[in-house]
């Protein structure tokens, strides 16, 4: 077939499935494919499903990228200088296309997304053979199969509004399982690019998610992490759907021992209803991430966040008048442009009340194509990396007063592997995500364990083993 072949009438995505492993099965040795995925849960998740196709197709995997056939890149584009490292990365591996013609690279996710960043790695990284965009998962056979027929480029980056179920993934873990259970976003911050790359909000089915979680149980994972740029808007899109706190109930229903969290919860659309049913629900982790991303009302206005700080503080309100101790976590954005002085002290009197368990912050980021990017600043990065000194102090003395209410209780925790700065001890979260240490055998990975904390400190517990 010649490299003209027409991008636009390719064969269905199963034929191709099928060509592509005809094409593999008859490889000398099995063909290795090196998948990296850079970015966010959701990006983890996508890379799961492209090793199942890739899995399908009837490659093998390697973390060896230097013994790769076919190597795929996953990429982010919430920030620029993630964008940057992905170029960095595409130009040092050309040499392995050259020491090898036969290689096929492949770049997807969010980055690619961009018609820009599309155009910057064919012009500029030309031994890059395929380009896929976040909703164009499912064609990845269709572009193996160009590929394989002599298309020296191939690239298909639109944003599709279909869902396609019943995808095979290769899951990075053998207990812990990601579920999207929608895709898109509708909330346009200013400072965001998701909605530009992942387009407009998509649900899936509530049966199809309903039975991908029993079948995960049933398999043996211990905890389901619903993913979604706002899952709280979960189901508005469907005609006769279930809303999110429905979902949420639902789910529970499934008998098994495993855990159900969920992210990210946009705050104008955290209702009672759904504190109310992570409150009732015997699987709901009793941990909710709520970023707040400000504590000004004027800096959330120019984010377009569509919410006050008081009516942010209500719903804190709201769950822990059900349950003091409940933890909440949240994000922090230092320095969005023109933040005042006063305006950071609101961020720092949030944090004072709220009294969150942990912050993920971060220090503002120009990222073009957003709004935030055109706005003027007058803000110094000086005084942003002051705030942001300011912002860590306040959080570890929080954090070290908060972790005190653990000291002697015993609390349930999913082991989840090895301490990297102590390799004898092993580290799992508890149902508040709470980061515990603790001594035990590796077998314990993957189960559900009781601690005993003995010790606390800025960002996790430590703990003994009372029983398996």
């Amino acid at each position: 077939m010649p490299e003209t072949l027409d991008m636009n009438h390719l064969p269905s995505p199963e034929f191709c499935v099928q060509e592509v492993r005809r094409w593999t099965d008859a490889m000398p040795q099995q063909p290795l494919a090196y998948v990296h995925s850079f970015g966010c849960q959701l990006n983890v998740a996508d890379g799961e499903k492209l090793s199942g196709i890739l899995k399908q197709m009837g490659y093998g995997f390697t973390g060896d990228i230097a013994k790769a056939s076919l190597i795929l890149y996953n990429t982010c584009a919430v920030r620029e200088n993630a964008e940057d490292r992905v170029f960095g990365t595409l130009g040092s591996i050309k040499k392995l296309k050259r020491e090898n013609p036969a290689l096929i690279i492949c770049v997807t996710g969010c980055m690619t997304a961009q018609q820009q960043a599309a155009d910057k790695i064919r012009e500029s990284y030309r031994h890059v053979d395929i380009v896929l965009g976040t909703s164009a998962v499912s064609r990845l056979a269709q572009m193996l199969y160009a590929v394989m027929h002599g298309k020296k480029y191939a690239q298909d980056i639109e944003i599709y509004t279909d869902i396609p179920e019943g995808q095979e993934a290769v899951r990075e873990s053998s207990f812990k399982a990601s579920v999207p259970i929608m895709f898109g976003c509708n909330n346009f911050c200013t400072y965001c690019i998701v909605p530009y790359v992942r387009g407009r909000e998509r649900s899936r089915r509530p049966e199809h998610i309903i039975a991908e979680v029993r079948e995960l149980v049933q398999q043996g994972y211990r905890e389901i992490m619903l993913l979604g740029q706002n899952v709280n808007s979960y189901g508005r899109d469907l005609e006769n759907g279930m809303d999110f706190p429905a979902l949420l109930r639902e789910l529970d229903k499934i008998e098994g021992e495993f855990w159900i969290r969920f992210m990210s919860s946009h705050p104008k659309d955290a209702t009672p209803e759904m504190m109310d049913a992570i409150l009732a629900c015997r699987h709901l982790a009793k941990h909710l991430h709520l970023p707040v991303q400000s504590g000004s009302d004027d800096i959330l206005r120019r984010m377009n966040r569509r919410y006050t700080v008081s009516q942010y503080l209500e719903k804190v309100r709201y769950i822990r008048s059900r349950d003091p101790e409940f933890s909440l976590t949240t994000d922090l954005i230092v320095g969005f442009p023109d933040e005042t002085a006063e305006d950071f002290e609101g961020t720092l009197a949030v944090m004072r009340e709220v009294r969150y368990d942990n912050v993920y912050s971060f220090i503002y980021s120009k990222r073009t194509g957003t709004k935030a990017a055109e706005m003027p600043d007058a803000t110094t990065d000086a005084e942003k990396s002051e705030r942001m000194q300011r912002l860590l102090a306040l959080q570890r003395e929080i954090s070290v007063e908060n972790n005190r209410r653990f000291l002697g209780r015993t609390i349930r925790v999913l082991a989840d592997g090895q301490s990297r700065k102590r390799p004898e001890l092993l580290t799992g979260r508890s149902t508040e995500n709470m980061l515990v240490e603790f001594a035990g055998t590796p077998e314990l990975i993957g189960t559900f364990v009781n601690i005993r904390i003995t010790e606390t400190h800025n960002g996790l517990v430590t703990g003994e083993l009372v029983s398996v």
